[in-house]
């Protein structure tokens, strides 16, 4: 009677290979999911974030706090991206934080930026120099040498309700809302929270 017990509890092939598709689903679905609402780690890729993030590093970037959340495949084109489903159910970004954002246009590239005008904010360059709704702010984040260059003067501009103006640390080197315009609420995904690599580097981004 044991024996025959034993017999019955063997797990066919066809059910060994059911259960790791279901396992492996199941794995994938979980991971998507904390990708998409909880935290991701992302890869800085160039230098216009100098000298908060440098190419290279990867950053911690928390999703829940913003609570966006893009779903597309990786086969789609930039023309049906833009058409993804989006979730946006979070807080508001706060000026002056790093977040990760996407452009019209450019799908579901990240790009890495701070946002420096609210809904509302009237923002302006002088000199290199950041004044929202006329005045200035300080800006220790930003080093003297990027200041000088052509790209550091901007007439006044208003941001737009529901819109948000978002511009690189390295001010001289840096394709943001200056070029592409304010972003929409529903692009910006993450709060960059932290250097996690390299090990040598890993601190706080404020």
């Amino acid at each position: 009677m044991k024996k025959q017990h034993e017999e019955k509890k063997k797990k066919t092939p066809g059910r060994e290979i059911l259960e790791w598709v279901l396992t492996i689903a199941a794995a994938v679905a979980i991971a998507l999911v904390i990708r998409s609402f909880v935290f991701e780690p992302v890869r800085v890729d160039g230098a216009s974030m100098d000298d908060t993030l440098a190419d290279g590093e990867i950053m911690f970037v928390t999703k829940f706090d913003y609570g966006t959340a893009w779903f597309t495949l990786p086969w789609q084109d930039d023309e049906t991206k833009e058409k993804a489903t989006r979730f946006t159910t979070g807080g508001n970004p706060e000026r002056f934080d790093v977040v990760i954002c996407r452009y019209p246009g450019r799908g579901d590239t990240n790009f890495v930026k701070r946002v420096v005008g609210l809904p509302g904010d009237t923002v302006e360059l002088r000199s290199g120099y950041l004044y929202v709704n006329g005045e200035k702010t300080e800006e220790s984040y930003i080093s003297d040498e990027y200041r000088g260059g052509f790209l550091n003067e901007m007439s006044p501009y208003t941001v737009p309700e529901g819109e948000y103006f978002v511009m690189g640390d390295h001010r001289d080197s840096s394709n943001d809302s200056r070029s592409v315009g304010p972003i929409s609420r529903n692009m910006i995904i993450g709060h960059v929270r932290t250097v996690l690599w390299p090990f040598g580097s890993i601190r706080g981004i404020k």
